[in-house]
C-alpha cells in the first residue's frame, strides 16, 4: 500500500507542478498578447493563482488575435490581387476625395482599407417584418448570385421561409452561397443544411477551429449579418434568422432591431467581406462578376467597415472613439450591451463635459445577465459628466445604431462591448450625405426614447449592497467577457 500511495502522491505533485508551469508560461503569453491592460492583468493573475481552471479557460477563451484568419486574409489578397486592382478601377468614378468625407468617419475609411463610395440609395428597415420582407424580395429578384451570411440561423418559421426562397433561386440557376457561424447556429439541424446542398447551394460553417493551431478558438465568432444580391444590393444590420427577431418569442415579446438596405457601388464592401470570410471557411476564392453601378437618382455616401480580431488595429474601438471625439452637437447610441473599455468611456465623458448631447439606449430586459450587471457601473461613471442613459422598455432592444450630429449614421452588427470590439467579426455601414435618411434615423431614435425610461445616474446607489457587489464583480470580468 505504501508504494502505491507514494506513486499517487508523486503523480499529484507532478500534475500540480505541470499546471503551475503552464500557468506561469500562459501568463507571460497573456501579458505579451492580450490587447488591453485590464484583460492582461485579469488573465495573468488567474493563470498564476488558479492555473487548474484558468489555463484551459485561457487557451479556449483568452486569445485576442485570430492568427489563422490573418494568414487567410493575406493569402486572399495575394491570390486575388489582380481582381482587386481591377475592381478598384471600376469603383474609381464613385470614390470621394478626402475633403468630401465627413470628419466623423474620415479615420474609419483608413480602418476599412476600402473607400467611401457615393451614388448609393439607402433604406432604413425598422424591426423584423420590414427587414425580412426586404431581404426576401431581394432574393426573389436575384439574377446571378446571392451571398447569404448570418451569425444565427434557426430551423423555424422564418428560417424555413428563407431556406425555401434560396432553394427556389438555386433551382432557377442562380448561384447561392450560404455561410453561418457554427456556434451561433449550434441548434441548426443537418437536415436543414442538407436540403440546401441538395439544391446545389454552396454551404459552409465559418469554421473558426480549422487547422491544428486553431482547435480551441471557439471564442472567436463571426457575428456578421450580410446579404448581397448580384453585387448591386446589400443588407446589413442587427437581425439574425429566427422567429424571435420578428417578435414571435413570448419571453422577449417585441424585438426592437434595425437593418439597412443599400443599393449601389457600396455593395462592393460587403461582397469583399463575404469573399474573405468564405475563403477562410472553405479555402476557395469565389470568382463573381461585379460591375458597380449607381443607384438611379441616388447620391448617398456609404462606407462599409468590416472589423475583427484579425485586424492590425482595434478597428471597431477606434471607429466608435473617433466618432465620439468628433461629435459637436449630439451622439446617440443604441446597443443591447454596454461594456466599454476605459478609452471609450473617457471619450463619452469628455463629450458630455463639452456639452454634446450624448444619449445611450440599452435594454431594460437582460438576455446576458453578466453583461447586464456590468453596465450599471458604467452608467454611473458616465452619468456624472452629463451622459444620459435610457432603458428601452417595449420589449428587447437589439439594434446597433449610432447618430452623429446631423450628418452621419452607422448601422451594423457591433455592440458596445469587449466581444464586439476584440473577439467578434463584425461589419458596420456608415452613411453620410443624405439629410432625409439622417432625419429618418433621428425620428426612429425619438420614437424609441418615448418607449424608454431615463436612468438616473445614482440608480446603482439605490440598489442593495449585494447587487452592487455583483455589479462590481461583473465589471472586473468585463475585459474577458
Amino acid at each position: 500500500m505504501k508504494p502505491k500511495k507514494t506513486g499517487r502522491r508523486r503523480i499529484v505533485i507532478a500534475v500540480i507542478a505541470l499546471f503551475q508551469v503552464l500557468g506561469i508560461a500562459s501568463s507571460v503569453h497573456a501579458i505579451m498578447h492580450t490587447r488591453t491592460e485590464q484583460g492582461a492583468i485579469a488573465w495573468a493573475m488567474s493563470l498564476v493563482f488558479v492555473p487548474y481552471v484558468a489555463v484551459p479557460a485561457y487557451w479556449v477563451l483568452g486569445r485576442s488575435r485570430f492568427e489563422g484568419y490573418v494568414n487567410a486574409r493575406k493569402l486572399t489578397e495575394d491570390v486575388g490581387e489582380e481582381l482587386l486592382v481591377d475592381l478598384q478601377g471600376r469603383i474609381a468614378p464613385y470614390r470621394l476625395d478626402q475633403q468630401e468625407i465627413d470628419p466623423a468617419i474620415l479615420a474609419a475609411q483608413g480602418l476599412a482599407d476600402q473607400p467611401m463610395l457615393t451614388s448609393n440609395e439607402v433604406e432604413l428597415l425598422v424591426d423584423g417584418q420590414e427587414t425580412f420582407d426586404s431581404i426576401l424580395a431581394g432574393i426573389d429578384a436575384a439574377r446571378e448570385y446571392v451571398l447569404f451570411q448570418f451569425f444565427i440561423v434557426k430551423d423555424d418559421q422564418i428560417g424555413n421561409l428563407v431556406k425555401d426562397r434560396l432553394i427556389a433561386k438555386a433551382n432557377e440557376g442562380v448561384s447561392v452561397y450560404f455561410l453561418y457561424d457554427e456556434m451561433g447556429s449550434l441548434g441548426l439541424p443537418d437536415s436543414y443544411l442538407d436540403e440546401l446542398r441538395a439544391a446545389g447551394i454552396e454551404v459552409s460553417a465559418f469554421n473558426t477551429q480549422k487547422g491544428p493551431g486553431n482547435r480551441f478558438q471557439i471564442n472567436f465568432r463571426n457575428h456578421r449579418k450580410v446579404v448581397v444580391v448580384d453585387g448591386r444590393v446589400t443588407w446589413v444590420g442587427g437581425h439574425n434568422v429566427g422567429d424571435e427577431y420578428l417578435g414571435r418569442d413570448p419571453a422577449f415579446g417585441h424585438w426592437r432591431d434595425t437593418h439597412i438596405r443599400i443599393e449601389g457601388p457600396a455593395a462592393m464592401g460587403t461582397q469583399l467581406s463575404f469573399l474573405v470570410d468564405w475563403y477562410w471557411a472553405t479555402d476557395q476564392i469565389i470568382d463573381l462578376p461585379f460591375v458597380p453601378s449607381a443607384a438611379a437618382g441616388a447620391d448617398t455616401d456609404v462606407l462599409i467597415l468590416p472589423t475583427g480580431p484579425a485586424d492590425d488595429l482595434e478597428s471597431a474601438t477606434l471607429m466608435f472613439t473617433h466618432a465620439i471625439n468628433t461629435a459637436r452637437q449630439r451622439i446617440w447610441i443604441a446597443s443591447p450591451y454596454f461594456v466599454p473599455d476605459l478609452g471609450l468611456l473617457n471619450a463619452l465623458q469628455l463629450a458630455g463635459l463639452r456639452g454634446v448631447d450624448v444619449r445611450i439606449m440599452i435594454p431594460d430586459m437582460p438576455d446576458h445577465y453578466l453583461v447586464y450587471l456590468a453596465a450599471f457601473s458604467y452608467l454611473e461613471d458616465a452619468g456624472r459628466t452629463g451622459v444620459r442613459f435610457f432603458r428601452y422598455t417595449d420589449g428587447f432592444l437589439h439594434q446597433k445604431v449610432m447618430l452623429i450630429d446631423d450628418s452621419v449614421a452607422t448601422i451594423g452588427t457591433a455592440n458596445m462591448d469587449n466581444r464586439s470590439f476584440r473577439l467578434n467579426f463584425e461589419i458596420t455601414a456608415a452613411i453620410a450625405g443624405n439629410t432625409e435618411f439622417i432625419d429618418e434615423v433621428e425620428a426612429m431614435f425619438m420614437n424609441d426614447f418615448e418607449h424608454s425610461r431615463e436612468v438616473p445616474s445614482d440608480e446603482l446607489a439605490s440598489k442593495s449592497w449585494w447587487f452592487r457587489f455583483l455589479v462590481q464583480l461583473a465589471r472586473l470580468t468585463s475585459p474577458i467577457q
